[in-house]
């Protein structure tokens, strides 16, 4: 494996990826026309070996999830809908732990090697580099895109401070500090990475280039009430994302990733903690080079865990000010997750989520992204592996109480704008709950008696919706309108109540596709729901096409309202007459309304 982002055998990768005898898999032609499945490598799957630990136990070691492991399963992810992988980083983590299971970085975010894949998430720990491959080709064979999970904030524990792994925060760089030889041990003759003479393998950080101390902002943990980019993720040692010449590095390291292992899209973890022009300049790197190798729509997607406006600041270019690159195409929609959840769990009312649909409207006006508006390619989730709690509440004492609550929520995700993301084991009812992240990081292959279930009610679900969002390009591309409900037909307006209504459109050219979901747990709900009256004139007629209740009431003919009373999304009246469609919603469920493709 190369050393260097100059050595022979990098070079030759790059090189080859742009003949037509190596060509890279094609980029899908719109990324909206995928669904997203987000797994953790060392907790999905060990054909091999059950868990180190029971499957759902808080747990902070390595369970023992393979790559291959997930290869092995890829019939059941395409079986169940999936068009894209996204899986936690397989890059090469600080191996010195490795001899205690109970120890190390088994998430992957603490890497030291950025050109090699760590062995560790490998069943031939000889050969990782090879079965990644191998699932990355038999991934696509089945037609399903494979996203890495990259890190360009930091690196793993490849140094220690004078008082370990960690230090107080310093106004300036701490100098000396000491790099960590293959055995984790901080070298006292090793202050300076770029005089270290021929390291091990495993010992200090690579690829070369990157053994700089100048490199790395060595101020120690962040300091209480000051800047939240700068400072160390705890032992993980913070990259100083100012430096052009660091910028160089990651960016050639990434572009080797993509020709090595025909990568089709980047997450991209912690984007809001980097310098903001060096994200413009990879997230532009990144796609040009893609597009030099043949992948014209390579995708990338920040974790910017914030607001609107943060995340408009790292996403997309700003039309409004001066500069032709365009960055990192979107962003995980956590202004959605903030407001989303406990909507649809009907603790908070539906208008919550209204409000932030507007917020985004004029915050994001000036920002395009290499697709057009950014944010019609955020990755909208329900829950993710930095929570302490999944989205499925399983109550003890009635086990099935709420399965309802969350196959509305999973098809409200699948409707909404935007590309859809799923948590792995969502499918398989997976209901970690507690005070850590450790709680929803359950090693999903142990799960018992039966792991990967393709008869589980959830899973059957999505694979209808799925099908239901495949047929109805509305749902991928369409406008996006939220529609006032009524429960006498006469005053109309969205609910700002906790357990309301939650009503939308998707609009494409002269088809609608209306979504209701009653987020009220114990009552139904009977009224109306605004449609487009050009779409949808007095006495057509909409059919249900997904429901995640068997005991659904099919829908009435659209009627008029005559007069009514209508509280425009925008905080404006007007009176009716209106185009209304009588609806009949039991608590939690959702109805996907429209006419069917066939």
């Amino acid at each position: 494996m190369p050393t260097s982002i100059n050595d022979t055998d990098v070079r030759s990768v790059l090189n080859q990826a742009r003949t037509p005898q190596h060509a890279l898999t094609p980029s899908p032609e719109d990324w909206r026309d995928c669904w997203i499945y987000f797994l953790m490598v060392d907790r999905f799957n060990n054909p091999a070996w059950p868990p180190r630990q029971i499957f759902d136990a808080k747990f902070g070691g390595f369970q023992g999830g393979t790559i291959e492991g997930m290869r092995q399963k890829l019939d059941y992810l395409k079986a169940l809908g999936v068009g894209a992988i996204w899986f936690t980083p397989v890059l090469k983590n600080c191996q010195f732990l490795d001899g205690n299971p109970d120890e190390g970085t088994y998430h992957g975010y603490g890497i030291q090697n950025f050109l090699e894949i760590d062995p560790r998430f490998a069943s031939d720990r000889q050969r990782p580099a090879q079965e990644l491959r191998r699932f990355v080709d038999d991934a696509h064979a089945k037609g399903i895109y494979v996203i890495f999970d990259i890190v360009l904030n930091h690196t793993g524990d490849v140094f220690a401070y004078p008082s370990g792994s960690q230090a107080p925060f310093s106004e300036t760089a701490y100098d000396p500090v000491h790099w960590r030889d293959e055995a984790g041990n901080a070298r006292v003759d090793w202050t300076v990475a770029e005089t270290i003479p021929s390291p091990p393998r495993d010992a200090a950080v690579y690829p070369d280039e990157l053994r700089r101390n100048g490199f790395f902002r060595r101020q120690g943990t962040p300091q209480p009430g000051g800047s939240e980019t700068i400072g160390d993720f705890a032992s993980l040692k913070q990259l100083l994302t100012t430096s052009h010449e660091l910028g160089n590095v990651l960016i050639r390291s990434f572009q080797y990733l993509i020709a090595a292992y025909d990568i089709d899209g980047f997450r991209i973890d912690t984007l809001k903690y980097l310098d903001r022009d060096f994200a413009l300049r990879f997230g532009n790197a990144i796609r040009e080079f893609a597009l030099s190798v043949g992948k014209k729509n390579f995708f990338t997607y920040g974790e910017v865990y914030d607001d609107e406006r943060k995340i408009s600041q790292y996403i997309g270019r700003n039309v409004s000010v001066s500069g032709d690159m365009v960055g990192v195409d979107a962003s995980l929609d956590f202004p959605l997750f903030f407001r989303l959840p406990s909507v649809l769990k009907g603790t908070s009312p539906p208008s919550d989520v209204v409000n932030m649909y507007h917020e985004r409207k004029v915050v994001e006006q000036d920002i395009i992204s290499s697709h057009g508006e950014a944010t019609r390619f955020f990755v909208t989730f329900l829950d993710n592996h930095d929570q302490h709690t999944r989205f499925y509440y399983r109550d003890p004492q009635d086990p099935n109480r709420f399965d309802d609550q969350t196959s509305m929520a999973i098809a409200c995700l699948f409707a909404l704008p935007g590309i859809p993301c799923l948590y792995y084991g969502t499918e398989q009812g997976l209901h970690g709950n507690g005070d850590s992240d450790q709680c929803v990081r359950e090693a999903l292959w142990g799960k018992k008696p039966q792991a990967f279930d393709a008869n589980h009610p959830f899973y059957i679900g999505i694979q209808r919706l799925t099908q239901v969002r495949d047929e109805q390009p509305a749902l991928r591309y369409g406008r996006f309108y939220f529609r006032p409900i009524s429960g006498n037909g006469i005053q109309f307006g969205v609910s700002t109540f906790v357990g309301g209504v939650l009503a939308f459109s998707r609009v494409l050219n002269d088809q609608e596709v209306v979504v209701v979901a009653n987020t009220n747990t114990q009552a139904g709900f009977t009224g109306f729901v605004i449609v487009d009256s050009s779409l949808n004139p007095v006495g057509s007629e909409l059919e249900v096409l997904f429901t995640n209740r068997s005991s659904s009431v099919a829908p009435g003919l659209v009627r008029s309202t005559g007069t009514a009373e209508i509280h425009e999304v925008d905080g404006g009246t007007s009176t009716g007459p209106a185009c209304v469609l009588p609806v009949t919603v039991g608590p939690m469920e959702i109805q996907v309304l429209g006419r069917s493709s066939g």
